[in-house]
């Protein structure tokens, strides 16, 4: 059986893949759901310490002290950022790396340089809280920003999402072990309608090695389509 760490994207936090992760324990697999600092269940810890670093941080603490390896590590939206950060810094953990809609950084790239203007566009609100830039406000982001449309599932996601600090989308990526971190083994869930923002390079080695999936949903896939997401998590090979 294999274990699976599923880490959030902006403003969401561990419970978001709830919908999946009990499908992936039905199957007989280890699953852990962390919430990143600041956000979520967290949101009470926010403070202008935060950053990407720390976020990498929040996760090797979790495989350091449940003591975890060959982990296949996925991470959704800004949670490529920061498996990235933790497949380089804790490579010999990681057994495979899961992009679930998300950006594949490299070396010096931040998630604004990466996702400009949209990065830009979200800062303009210039939003605050107990003096800590955040973005992603949820009383200012539309629902079809995160892609889901189904009222019940609107109605369980809406009040969950917190604000995020937006030092983390700000600071650019240090890799520092890059010869072994790409050879770990990566596999692309994508959406559809994304597929033509996503790398063109990464996507044509996932797709050479039989990694490359895409699904027709929204941004949120782990909550609009958990079956589909938890149906292809368990064809990665856990060893």
């Amino acid at each position: 059986m294999g274990t699976y760490v599923l880490v959030h994207g902006g403003a969401h936090g561990g419970w978001c893949y709830q919908p999946v992760a009990r499908i992936l324990r039905q199957a007989g697999h280890d699953v852990h759901t962390p919430t990143l600092t600041g956000v979520g269940e967290r949101s009470h810890l926010l403070s202008n310490d935060i950053d990407l670093d720390f976020h990498i941080n929040d996760v090797i603490q979790v495989l350091t002290y449940e003591d975890l390896s060959n982990v296949i590590l996925a991470g959704h939206s800004y949670g490529g950022m920061v498996i990235t950060g933790v497949a380089d810094r804790a490579t010999d953990r990681i057994g495979h790396l899961v992009y679930l809609d998300a950006p594949t950084p490299v070396n010096g790239q931040s998630l604004a340089d990466i996702t400009s203007p949209r990065m830009e566009e979200v800062r303009s609100k210039g939003e605050f809280v107990d003096g800590v830039e955040v973005v992603l406000q949820p009383s200012l982001e539309p629902m079809p920003t995160y892609g889901v449309t189904d009222p019940d599932q609107i109605a369980w996601l809406a009040p969950k999402l917190t604000p995020h600090p937006y030092k983390c989308f700000d600071q650019k990526l240090r890799l520092t072990n890059e010869a072994q971190l790409w050879e770990i083994p990566q596999t692309q869930i994508v959406c559809t309608n994304t597929l033509p923002h996503r790398d063109p390079a990464r996507l044509a080695k996932a797709r050479e090695a039989g990694r490359l999936w895409d699904i027709d949903t929204g941004h949120d896939l782990m909550i609009s389509e958990p079956e589909a997401v938890a149906e292809l998590l368990l064809r990665v090979p856990t060893a």
